[in-house]
């Protein structure tokens, strides 16, 4: 993909975050990487209203920004840290989910409960509360990307990595949607989780590496 192509593969995933609830306002940011460099929202902007010229270009490597560039997300930390640690890392969602945020006031695990989840998301971490914007919550974020493409951030949201926005996008939308299967079932009672066994099998199955492959090609 060209930058332009990277370039309008952000602003369509950064419309699909709001129009599905997934950020209000201002909130929540959106990055990918295009060889070298760093792709991420502005600060400030809601992200309904970005276009593909307005995403702000930043050196991995130095964090220098692109000359003429606006103030970058104020996350941009967290983004530089995640593709530093993780070179497979080649998009970043990061968002406000209602149903996934709820979840984590008052539980501190989201354990497995259904084929999509476990195939397409694995083991969903979680990391403390820590004040946002800031190194401390870059570092924590950093600490864990290598480990899972998901983290639930306690009392602010959730972050997402793929191989392309089209994944780490999708990621998002499973782990909101387990989150709010997972309280719903907890209002009614004791939900029945998957076994270890039974999600090793799920991640075994031909059919869902199919899935994945396809899920990380480029068209989207």
């Amino acid at each position: 993909m060209s930058e332009q192509q990277v370039r309008e593969e952000l602003t369509k995933y950064a419309r699909r975050a709001v129009a599905q609830g997934l950020v209000v306002g201002p909130g929540g940011n959106l990055s990918a990487r295009f060889e070298g460099t760093m792709l991420l929202s502005p600060s400030g902007y809601a992200l309904e209203d970005l276009e593909p010229d307005e995403w702000i270009a930043i050196d991995i490597a130095t964090g220098d920004t692109r000359a003429g560039s606006t103030r970058p997300s104020s996350e941009v930390l967290m983004h530089l840290y995640s593709y530093r640690v993780n070179p497979d890392i080649q998009a970043i969602v990061h968002t406000h989910p209602a149903y996934t945020i709820a979840l984590s006031l008052v539980f501190d695990e989201l354990p497995h409960l259904f084929p999509d989840q476990s195939a397409l998301v694995g083991d969903i971490g979680f990391v403390p509360y820590v004040l946002p914007t800031t190194k401390l919550l870059a570092d924590a974020v950093a600490a864990k990307v290598e480990e899972h493409t998901a983290l639930i951030l306690v009392n602010h949201g959730l972050v997402t990595t793929g191989k392309n926005l089209r994944e780490a996008y999708y990621r998002t939308q499973v782990v909101e949607e387990s989150a709010k299967v997972y309280m719903i079932a907890k209002a009614a009672g004791e939900p029945k989780v998957l076994t270890a066994e039974e999600y090793k099998e799920i991640q075994s199955l031909e059919s869902e590496a199919y899935r994945v492959q396809l899920l990380q090609q480029l068209k989207s």
